[in-house]
């Protein structure tokens, strides 16, 4: 046994279950889906776009029935769909690099991918979903260079991609005209530091139609149609980054609909490396522990504040992924270290689960704990049955897989099945017996869902929750939102086991951006299988 891998089996062992478990399972879904998951969206035909870096080196898919990108010797994949229903890959081909960029589901469903690296910076992919297709590029489609770039969907149903490397500046998807260019940022020239930690900037769109954007350790609100910073927020207290390179998490907070309008709203930002981790990692190999603290503030409120918690496990390089009951999964990483080549150490290989409405001192529950580590580039994406797939994690330049390296090459894909999914849970868990997957809708409009429950339902104990398909990548899930619906006491049908709920979709494009969504009814926190809804 070599010492890399000796040193490998022992992080594992030390780390798998550092806390109590509390919750949660693992299953194996792929040993090998031949690329390494470092992007991920999720289709609303429950398929999933995943690709990692067109010049890693040949991966260990090839393209179907001898098919070649032209001018190239490598005929392998470097993108393939995953079908969550027959748990099957198919291979897709791409032209340009691709590596660290960003993307966003169309109104439409189509996702369109933006940027890359060197050839492909420029490049704006596309891909609509059938048994057939395969991504479609257009080169020049960017005004500037994107590389580390944030994409959000905005309510006309258009795309702001922000930032990238070298880039303070942002500009939008589709181009409403042949002149129209890319417009200056200056916030992200401000907070650009030694080591940049401004790159992927976690940015949301608010109920007023305004964005809120974090960038290193700061946040404002941006108004992008006039192109003018509204409203500037405190700095995080300490100071330290928590964007790309230092790599933290973030996600709004489940923002509930009350007589047509969002009250509260609350940003969650947890986790990252302090200041200088990159520099002193990838200069000294000195590894400096990553950070153990959340922020959460209400940035609905005039004057907000910061109020910070612990988490039972420092985390670099993890992901935030809002759950259908409102509950937030903190998930990957490592505990020291930063996110780059080479440089992250001590994998958390133990999710845990954070409750926002529980009192402060309670919140955080450790899952159960995964064997694979999950480093830099790694991903996390939520799909329709309430499970969560978790890819990739690929520390190095080109593909590793040999014991003499300490985190060699992911191409594995796994399932975490929160403890909601338990068996010991399935009589409380609702079905949606009607409306079917799939269903349309418009803004405002009243929807009747039947559910059906084995136990005795809590009318008092029951909601609806619409969850938007992110696009995940680099610890962040670009778009993504959970919006609690208005709604009626659930009644009980003739029979027994029958209920029926009415809610009222989001009133408009500033709440829900136009697109599918996964609606879910949640019963004593039991979240039901998912259906699509369609809202323009």
């Amino acid at each position: 046994m070599t010492p890399s891998y000796l040193l490998l089996s022992l992080i594992i062992l030390h780390h798998i279950l550092p806390c109590p478990a509390k919750g949660g399972t693992w299953s194996l879904l792929q040993r090998s889906i031949g690329i390494s998951a470092m992007h991920m969206q999720l289709l609303p035909n429950d398929r999933v776009v995943m690709y990692d870096r067109k010049n890693f080196g040949t991966s260990n898919i090839s393209l179907p029935k001898g098919k070649c990108p032209p001018n190239s010797i490598d005929c392998t994949a470097h993108s393939i769909e995953y079908d969550v229903a027959s748990n099957s890959v198919r291979p897709l081909m791409v032209l340009t690099d691709f590596w660290c960029s960003s993307g966003s589901l169309m109104t439409d469903g189509t996702l369109v991918q933006t940027g890359g690296d060197v050839e492909g910076a420029f490049v704006v992919r596309t891909y609509k979903s059938c048994d057939t297709c395969d991504w479609e590029e257009t080169p020049n489609a960017l005004s500037k260079y994107r590389w580390y770039a944030t994409n959000h969907k905005l309510p006309d149903g258009r795309q702001i991609i922000i930032g990238g490397r070298g880039q303070h500046n942002y500009e939008f998807y589709p181009k409403t005209s042949k002149t129209e260019t890319a417009i200056d940022f200056p916030f992200l020239a401000e907070t650009t530091d030694l080591e940049e930690n401004n790159l992927y900037p976690f940015v949301f769109l608010y109920p007023d139609g305004n964005l809120f954007i974090y960038a290193n350790n700061r946040a404002i609100f941006f108004d992008y149609v006039n192109n003018q910073v509204v409203k500037n927020f405190p700095i995080i207290p300490g100071g330290d980054p928590r964007n790309y390179p230092s790599t933290g998490s973030s996600v709004l907070l489940p923002m509930r609909i009350v007589k047509g309008n969002v009250p509260e709203v609350e940003f969650l930002i947890c986790g990252g490396a302090p200041k200088l981790s990159f520099l002193h990692a990838n200069n000294n190999q000195i590894f400096d522990k990553a950070m153990d603290t959340c922020g959460r503030m209400k940035i609905s409120d005039p004057d907000p504040k910061w109020v910070m918690e612990t988490m039972p496990l420092a985390r670099v390089m993890g992901d935030m992924l809002l759950l259908p009951n409102g509950h937030v999964l903190i998930i990957n990483g490592g505990s020291a270290g930063a996110a780059a080549w080479e440089i992250g150490r001590d994998p958390v290989l133990t999710p845990v689960i954070y409750r926002p409405d529980n009192p402060k001192g309670t919140r955080f529950e450790v899952q159960t704990g995964s064997g694979t580590p999950r480093m830099y580039h790694s991903t996390a994406l939520l799909i329709r049955d309430g499970s969560i797939l978790v890819g990739g994690s690929n520390p190095h330049d080109k593909y590793q897989f040999g014991l003499d390296v300490l985190f060699p090459t992911e191409l594995s894909l796994e399932k975490f099945s929160p403890s909601y999914l338990d068996s010991t849970e399935s009589g409380k868990r609702p079905v949606i017996t009607s409306p079917g997957s799939g269903t349309s809708t418009k803004y405002g409009k009243r929807m009747v869902i039947t559910f059906a429950v084995t136990e005795n339902v809590n009318p008092g104990l029951v909601k609806v929750t619409m969850v938007s398909p992110s696009f995940n990548t680099h610890s962040f899930s670009m778009n993504q939102r959970l919006l609690i619906l208005e709604s009626d006491i659930a009644t009980t049908l003739l029979d027994s086991s029958k209920y029926q709920i009415t809610v009222t979709m989001p009133p408009s494009n500033l709440i829900a951006p136009p697109g599918y969504y996964m609606l879910f009814v949640v019963h004593k926190d039991i979240p039901s299988e998912g259906i699509w809804v369609h809202i323009k």
